[in-house]
Order: C-alpha cells, then sequence, then structure tokens
C-alpha cells in the first residue's frame, strides 16, 4: 500500500487539534486568572487550573513522578496509534478521523506536560452545584475521537457480519 492510500493522510487533522489546543490554552493562561472562574452561561465557565493528573485530576497529589509516568505512557500510546493509522487504509475514513483525533489531542497534552509540568484546562461546565471537572480541547478532541472510534467499531463490525450473514 502506497503512502498516500495509508490512513496517515488524515494527520492534517491531529496538526489542526495540536494547534487549536496551544492556541487556546495560551489565550487561557493570558487571559484569565489561575482558579477563578468567568461566568460565560449559567452552566459555563471559563476558569484557569494547572492539572498535574491524568482525568479527573487523578494522581494530581502526587510528589512528581505521575509528569514522567504520564509522558512516557502517553507518548507510548501515541505511538501505538500512528502505527495503527500507518496501517489502516485511507477509505476507512471515521476510523482514521478517530484515530487522528486522539492524537492530536494527545499530543496537545503531551507538550503541556513536557514543557510545563501540567496540563492547562479552562472549560468548566456545571448544572447548579454539580461541576464536571475542568478540561481543554485536547481532552475534547480525545474524547470525541474515543467516541468515534467505539461507533465506527460497532458498525464496522455490525456491516461485516451482515456481509458475511447475506454470502454464507
Amino acid at each position: 500500500m502506497q503512502l498516500r492510500e495509508r490512513g496517515l493522510v488524515w494527520l492534517w487533522l491531529s496538526v489542526v487539534v495540536l494547534i487549536a489546543d496551544q492556541i487556546t490554552k495560551f489565550w487561557a493562561s493570558q487571559t484569565l486568572t489561575l482558579y477563578v472562574p468567568e461566568k460565560v452561561t449559567g452552566f459555563f465557565n471559563l476558569t484557569l487550573l494547572h492539572n498535574k493528573g491524568i482525568a479527573f485530576s487523578l494522581l494530581a497529589d502526587q510528589p512528581g513522578w505521575q509528569r514522567w509516568f504520564i509522558l512516557i505512557m502517553a507518548s507510548v500510546i501515541v505511538v501505538w496509534l500512528l502505527v495503527w493509522l500507518f496501517n489502516s487504509p485511507r477509505k476507512l475514513k471515521l476510523h482514521n478521523i478517530s484515530l487522528a483525533l486522539v492524537i492530536g489531542g494527545a499530543l496537545g497534552n503531551i507538550y503541556d506536560r513536557a514543557v510545563l509540568g501540567y496540563v492547562v484546562d479552562f472549560i468548566q461546565l456545571h448544572y447548579n452545584d454539580y461541576y464536571w471537572p475542568a478540561f481543554n480541547i485536547a481532552d475534547s478532541a480525545i474524547s470525541v475521537g474515543a467516541v468515534l472510534l467505539i461507533i465506527d467499531t460497532l458498525f464496522s463490525k455490525q456491516d461485516k457480519q451482515q456481509n458475511e450473514s447475506t454470502s454464507g
């Protein structure tokens, strides 16, 4: 399979996610005050936070080893996803878009962790006194990519099973 026939042609989407993520994090860091919410709507705040842990700030209270552990694990996962994307045919659009979103998001958070020692979060959703943990564009891309990958996996298996049952 030639390079242009591989899923790697979708890496431009990873670059777009990475750039958008870093621009918005820079903006948030320059504009917002750390830990001070700025109300946008009744359910949405902009709140600058520095997350030294992983999702939902897990491990954030550790003495520092988590930075390198998370950085290494995330980098290994990105390499694995890149290999997966390389081996994927270009025509599997939803599959490749999903992988590209996750790769771009992961690279955005890897950059933060490597350079800053923490991930910049600033998007905060809430309902009354129930708050969802703050997140960023990279987190959103990872989540959307993961959901799309699950959807693609479910539907591609269903389509494959239907093709096998009609041909058998």
